[in-house]
């Protein structure tokens, strides 16, 4: 059994564990929960080491294939490369945090971790596979998994935020599917494998057809996404959800879109991405402006947050659109893709910190509004020291990841050359003043100035809360201000990408 097969499969062979014994005491439960994760994130760390210092750089390592369903060609195909390894390493990371932070006396604990444990094997098979049907069948599975954190464990019309989310999302599934049929059908060797439909695109001389399957897998990534106008779930999910299934649908979840239209859409439909590269430009740029400026009119402090992860998703979105304009500069398109994978795990990193941070107000006040709260930095010094660090990295500060990610894409998309590329970058940058100003806001009316309502409630971080939010900005920091140790494995990834599309 591969290292790579493991760290997919542990979590869920806890998960089993916690739902087999039922007799489990809640620290028991809680100590197992954190075992698992902490275990697969050093696996994953293992891996990286490995994958980095081996022959294998730049191509696919820890790579496993198991017969599956052989009459459709379908295969059990695993393993990573410099697109999918950040993201799995960051969602072992995310994951961890989230067992620190969720306290052991959680209401029915023991489904709780179980539910969390099985969605980490769900999210880390996705980035890992290699084969389109393993890829559905994860992807279908991350959606089941998070309604039921939603509607289980929070709060609010919960029950109507869940039920919105499953719709949508399945219904994006649906087309997914369509779509993963069209490529298999184009192939002509009949297969869901992603690395032999890469070697030879479906529909390549179809572009008709090319462009219907296209439309069918972006419409499906994009609701995951997700990008505007298909966005419309995102925000009352992330009100109504527990702190942690925030961070986790954020963080990891909403990178499964943009993770396939780099690992899908891209390698095998290059002809349909290039014709059509400027209305995914146009989609992102759209995203970046709109996700700002209605998060700008948000009072509830998680609609805020969830606003400002659909203007950083439409950077992933900008970036990748822009490596389809195949008269610009090379070098410029593989700089855009890297940082539009750099972005994916910095919103991770960010977002996830943001959205467990406010969880911080509702454990303490049970609620959002941030005409109610103010002072908070008078009676909660760190928390409020923590939530300016994660506003100031999500605004793209210098030393930051967020600056990292959103100069490389800008950069590269200007430098791409054309009239309507340098528009797009020109446009865009209007997305981070726009960020800026409504975090600044945000700090502004909730941290500073007299007290509000809401503010004797605040209490500082416990150290439990501590413990989760602080190693997600510090690694934001090390990667703002010594991005070489990512940027390396993602750069080769990046430039295969582009190669690819550029057929």
């Amino acid at each position: 059994m591969s290292v790579l097969t493991v760290v997919i499969f542990l979590p869920l062979v806890v998960a089993a564990g916690l739902a087999a014994l039922p007799r489990l005491g809640a620290r028991t439960v809680s100590g197992a929960w954190i075992a698992a994760s902490a275990a697969d994130l050093v696996l994953a760390a293992v891996m990286w080491h490995g994958y980095g210092s081996g022959e294998q750089r730049g191509g696919i390592g820890y790579e496993t294939r198991a017969r599956w369903i052989p009459s459709l060609g379908a295969e059990y195909h695993v393993g990573v490369d410099g697109l999918s390894l950040p993201l799995i390493a960051m969602t072992a990371l995310l994951f961890l945090v989230c067992a620190v932070y969720s306290p052991w006396r959680t209401g029915r604990g023991r489904p709780y971790a179980a539910l969390f444990l099985a969605l980490q094997t769900v999210c880390t098979g996705l980035f890992a596979a290699l084969d389109l049907l393993l890829f559905f069948v994860f992807f279908d599975l991350s959606i089941v998994g998070m309604y039921f954190v939603i509607v289980g464990w929070g709060h609010g019309d919960r029950t109507r935020s869940a039920l919105k989310f499953f719709l949508y999302t399945f219904l994006g599934s649906l087309a997914l599917l369509l779509g993963f049929i069209g490529l298999y059908l184009g192939g002509g060797a009949r297969t869901f494998d992603m690395v032999d439909l890469t070697r030879e695109p479906p529909f390549a001389g179809a572009p008709g057809a090319s462009g219907l399957v296209l439309l069918a897998v972006g419409v499906g990534l994009a609701v995951k996404t997700p990008t505007v106008p298909f966005h419309t779930w995102l925000p009352p999910a992330h009100t109504d959800a527990p702190a942690a299934g925030s961070a986790i649908l954020a963080g990891v979840m909403l990178k499964m879109g943009t993770y396939g239209f780099a690992r899908i859409a891209m390698p095998l439909l290059p002809g349909a991405w290039q014709r059509n590269a400027w209305v995914i430009v146009a989609v992102g740029v759209v995203s970046v402006l709109y996700g700002a400026l209605v998060a700008l009119a948000q009072e509830n402090l998680k609609r805020l947050v969830a606003y400002t992860s659909i203007n950083h998703m439409g950077y992933v979105v900008l970036g990748l659109g822009a490596a389809g304009v195949v008269s610009g500069d090379v070098q410029a398109r593989r700089l855009a893709v890297s940082g539009a994978v750099t972005q994916m795990v910095s919103h991770g990193l960010i977002t996830g910190a943001l959205f467990l941070l406010a969880g911080v107000l509702w454990d303490r006040a049970h609620a959002y509004d941030l005409g109610r709260f103010g002072g908070i930095a008078g009676v909660a010094p760190v928390f409020a020291g923590l939530t300016a660090v994660a506003a100031f990295a999500s605004l793209g500060l210098p030393g930051l990841s967020g600056f990292i990610a959103e100069f490389q894409i800008l950069a590269g998309v200007i430098g791409v050359g054309t009239p309507g590329a340098v528009a797009a970058g020109v446009l865009s940058v209007g997305g981070i003043v726009i960020t800026a100003a409504l975090l600044l806001r945000m700090l502004h009316r909730a941290f500073l100035g007299a007290p509000g309502e809401l503010t004797p409630l605040v209490g500082d971080v416990r150290s439990r809360e501590l413990a989760a939010v602080a190693p997600l900005l510090a690694l934001s920091a090390a990667i703002g201000v010594a991005p070489r140790w990512l940027l390396s494995l993602v750069e080769p990834a990046a430039a295969a990408i582009v190669s690819l599309v550029s057929r």
